[in-house]
């Protein structure tokens, strides 16, 4: 049956979503309070990650985060400040800080970053969006201590264990990889499960695939309030116009708590700033790599080489802290010693809020507290590589159909 659904939202999340839905026969109403052309999905480092099983709330963590609050350069950045919402989400993340929530959270990861990859590959053999960028090669994690080595080997057993393909590389197989580009590590963990893309590309071949098969997209728009009643969004009412649709999907990324609240739902979410810098010129870098130590992640994208990281909590806003973007430049010389980064290619750095579940898990699923509402955020850093799995869960939910894997771990309401 044929529906009409508002999504909130044009990252990633949303425009995926309305590819499945509009795939499905539904009529589908994409709003954004910005121009769908910047943000998290545009600056991002185009990972499609199931390499990526160990979720952010990890055990030691929030002590890393206590010792790096002061820090604004480090790759984990707390700015002190005093937010109600912030210290309910950091009280949470500790919570799911434990070995056991780790344990149970990586086959799920896994199995939703299994799944999109694929996805992905459907989309790109469907040539709905026409050729794009997209390149299984794998990824190096490389490391310049022993010790980083080893904790990501661990990692490596664990998702050797999952059925992903991992391998330890010495300095000589890692040149052998890399020819022709001189790399400062002692080895690398290489994750041959992993994909890499250039979301820039992406992004606008599918807004423009969704506009010319029947989706309504709504720039520059934002919503003011939602109307419920007996349980159900009846009315969504924004600065230029109001919607009644059947159903409506949450994909506002970093804001989706203030959606959220809007109909009396609670969603522990916290923008998490990353930063990237791009290169438009000749690197010879042909595989992606994160530097481990310096927690930076390199990709070589269509036309382009980018360096993209850190994780800074500072509340919603644009503020580009220079020391931070400096951190990222030193990271790329530092690993890759003949890499030259300007001042004028910093200038032109960007940053992108990516919205933090406490957990490490997304949000995707129907909220208790409307029956005719799906949340679809809280992706963190996996956003990119999620997008088309949870653009896909999602129809299946509003289809009534059998999703493609277990939702339970993705609950919108669960409890921490």
């Amino acid at each position: 049956m044929q529906k009409d659904v508002v999504i909130i939202g044009g990252g990633i999340i949303g425009l995926s979503t309305a590819y499945y839905l509009q795939k499905s026969g539904h009529q589908v109403t994409v709003i954004d309070k910005g121009s769908v052309s910047e943000g998290a999905s545009f600056v991002n480092a185009g990972y499609i990650t199931p390499s990526h099983i160990i979720p952010l709330a990890t055990p030691g963590m929030i002590a890393k985060g206590v010792k790096w609050m002061f820090n604004s350069s480090s790759p984990f950045y707390m700015k002190p400040r005093w937010d109600t919402d912030f210290f309910k989400w950091s009280w949470y993340f500790h919570k799911s800080s434990t070995h056991e929530k780790v344990a149970k959270a990586i086959p799920v990861i896994k199995e939703i970053n299994v799944l999109s990859r694929e996805l992905y590959k459907d989309i790109l053999a469907s040539d709905d969006f026409g050729s794009f960028h997209f390149k299984h090669e794998g990824l190096l994690m490389l490391y310049k201590t022993e010790q980083a080595g080893a904790d990501e080997f661990e990692v490596a057993k664990k998702a050797q264990f999952e059925g992903l393909e991992a391998r330890h590389l010495d300095k000589d197989e890692l040149d052998k990889l890399e020819p022709n580009v001189q790399i400062d590590a002692k080895g690398a963990i290489f994750y041959e499960c992993d994909a890499h893309s250039t979301p820039t590309e992406i992004m606008p071949k599918m807004l423009a695939y969704l506009k010319a098969n029947g989706v309504v997209v709504k720039t520059d728009e934002t919503v003011e309030n939602i109307e419920v009643s007996n349980e159900k969004v009846t009315k969504v009412i924004t600065d230029k116009n109001t919607y009644t649709p059947d159903e409506v999907v949450v994909a506002s990324g970093s804001w989706s708590n203030e959606i959220a609240k809007k109909i009396g739902a609670k969603i522990p979410l916290q923008a998490g700033k990353g930063y990237r810098i791009d290169l438009h010129k000749s690197t010879n870098i042909t595989l992606p790599a994160i530097l481990m130590e310096a927690k930076v992640a390199m990709t070589p994208m269509n036309g382009f080489t980018r360096f993209a990281g850190t994780m800074e909590f500072s509340g919603i806003n644009k503020t580009i802290r220079k020391q931070r973007v400096e951190a990222i430049a030193n990271a790329a010389k530092n690993y890759y010693p003949e890499i030259e980064i300007t001042s004028e290619e910093k200038d032109l750095a960007q940053s992108g809020l990516r919205p933090v579940s406490p957990d490490g898990m997304p949000y995707i699923g129907r909220t208790n507290y409307c029956k005719n509402v799906i949340f679809a955020t809280g992706h963190a850093m996996m956003g990119w590589s999620l997008g088309p799995a949870t653009g896909k869960l999602v129809t299946e939910i509003i289809n009534n159909t059998k999703p493609s894997m277990d939702l339970a771990a993705f609950h919108p309401d669960r409890k921490f």
